[in-house]
């Protein structure tokens, strides 16, 4: 059972500095590139939730989106930045914890009003299966928080279905409607591949495209 303390932002942190990292396969999501031309996203101001290392989040800077990349991990956001500035792309990175919308905040500072409830494009690769386990009403709280009106969230997420047990969190199609059903409209969701180094399929996963509701 994951536990508050042993997910904290120092237990990721000894991960990335221990090189074990199997998600952070150096590869841009497959997913995100397919989808993102599926469903003809165009660049506007976006954040991936537990960006790691920042490979998606360079991807999408170097689309024109204009991105915040967020995760708890000081390490790993701090290799993010490298990767960045050697891409020669602006990219707002925040060091918080996603179950605290008031760390979101505080970390954000002066630019605050500019990602609150203005991100219209939300990217996640594997923060929710672990948030949910440690605190699920925290981090839809930052989602809501994020997310703009008629924001569209792509969901990459460990499949219940993988019979293996190792690799990321499972969840169920049932459990992501849960979860996610009072807060966006839940378009589709999908089996798909994790990608791992070297083109060797991944576990299964579910890849889900979900809608903001309108407030009511």
């Amino acid at each position: 059972m994951m536990t508050v303390q042993s997910h904290s932002s120092a237990h990721w942190d000894q991960r990335y500095l221990n090189g074990d990292v199997p998600w952070n396969s150096g590869l841009v999501s497959r997913e995100l590139v397919r989808v993102l031309s599926e469903e003809h996203v165009a660049p506007c101001r976006a954040v991936e939730l537990g960006c790691g290392a920042g490979t998606n989040v360079l991807h999408l800077a170097q689309q024109g989106f204009e991105v915040l990349g967020t995760d708890c991990s000081a390490v790993a956001i701090e290799r993010a930045r490298t990767l960045a500035v050697e891409a020669g792309v602006v990219v707002q990175w925040a060091v918080a914890d996603l179950c605290r919308v008031s760390e979101v905040r505080e970390v954000l500072g002066d630019v605050t009003a500019k990602f609150e409830r203005q991100c219209s494009f939300l990217f996640d690769r594997g923060c929710y299966h672990c948030a949910r386990r440690v605190n699920l009403a925290g981090f839809l709280e930052t989602v809501d928080w994020l997310a703009a009106p008629n924001a569209r969230l792509l969901l990459l997420c460990g499949n219940a279905n993988e019979p293996a047990q190792k690799g990321p969190p499972k969840v169920t199609e049932a459990e992501i409607r849960s979860d996610w059903g009072h807060l966006f409209e839940i378009e589709w969701i999908r089996d798909f591949h994790f990608e791992d180094r070297g083109g060797i399929p991944g576990p299964l996963g579910w890849v889900c495209w979900l809608i903001r509701r309108s407030a009511t």
